[in-house]
């Protein structure tokens, strides 16, 4: 009787697992956990380390003496307030802009009797798969021609478009939720007199805040992580932190010349992973705030992220 019992215990019952199937699937979610986690947390224990630290092999994660000098010369190297600003105005409106249109133009699709509509969405899927490389020369041809190359305008206006980052992701996400809730609501707001517009804002919205959550979460992102088509549409006008980035070594150099020893040495392992973690800080901050949001709508969507 009592080797029974310890078989359950270990072994478990169809009711419940055991004790070894726990401990097996527990073990693969920290080793996943920690694959994931891993590069965060050297980036953070190295960002802080000082010169001697990082020379010292007894050194490996805990610094034997905080410093913030990395952060101080990475935010120079960066200039880091006007970076922050650009990233800013460059992610989050045309997220806004991407999510609104995208709104529409998924509403239209589920709710409407579009000629052709299987067509259009097989377009969909197929610009989906088109790399974005391959769409890039015809857009800088296109804003070229109407000088609007350099400035904030390419960006917005892809966006407003409903042509942003991955944007055919999304529409294909407010298809499913537009299509997912009864008709018979769309319905029963007519007959009490209320046209599309107001269907659209007063039921549908209401019933895809999942949708509309997570299309703002992941373009912001995106549109934060651009760098390839920011800087060929946008160029100068789109100076963001993860552009500033690429150009660190560069700009570094520039403002902390090697032979200047009074220009407080050179560019170490530190100084480098502290760029590259307050380039990431407002994504890991907002991820912080809206994390409940964040994955209640992935779980409701079923997308992932990259």
């Amino acid at each position: 009787m009592k080797n029974m019992n310890v078989r359950k215990l270990l072994l478990g019952t169809n009711e419940r697992d055991g004790l070894l199937s726990r401990i097996f699937l527990y073990g693969v979610l920290l080793g996943m956990g920690f694959v994931f986690m891993y590069p965060v947390l050297y980036m953070i224990s190295t960002s802080f380390m000082s010169t001697g630290d990082l020379v010292d092999a007894t050194v490996s994660w805990i610094p034997r003496q905080f410093s913030l000098e990395g952060f101080r010369k990475a935010a120079a190297t960066l200039g880091y307030g006007q970076g922050l600003t650009t990233s800013l105005v460059f992610s989050f409106f045309p997220a806004v802009l991407q999510t609104i249109s995208l709104a529409f133009a998924g509403f239209g699709l589920a709710r409407f009797e579009i000629p052709l509509k299987r067509l259009w969405l097989a377009l969909i899927i197929l610009v989906f798969l088109v790399p974005s490389a391959v769409t890039l020369i015809p857009r800088y041809m296109l804003f070229n021609q109407y000088k609007m190359v350099n400035t904030i305008w390419p960006v917005m206006i892809t966006a407003l478009g409903g042509q942003g980052v991955k944007s055919s992701v999304f529409l294909l996400v407010y298809y499913q939720f537009f299509r997912s809730y009864p008709r018979a609501l769309d319905e029963a707001a007519m007959i009490d007199g209320a046209g599309s517009l107001r269907v659209f804002v007063k039921v549908a919205i209401p019933m895809v805040i999942p949708a509309i959550v997570l299309t703002f979460l992941f373009s912001f992102i995106w549109f934060w992580n651009e760098t390839t088509q920011l800087s060929l549409l946008s160029g100068t006008a789109a100076r963001t932190l993860p552009i500033r980035l690429q150009a660190f070594v560069e700009s570094f150099n520039k403002l902390y010349p090697a032979n200047d020893i009074s220009a407080g040495g050179a560019l170490n392992e530190s100084i480098r992973l502290a760029g590259t973690l307050l380039s990431i800080a407002p994504l890991l901050i907002m991820y912080l705030f809206l994390q409940r949001f964040f994955v209640q709508s992935i779980e409701r969507t079923g997308l992932t992220g990259e």
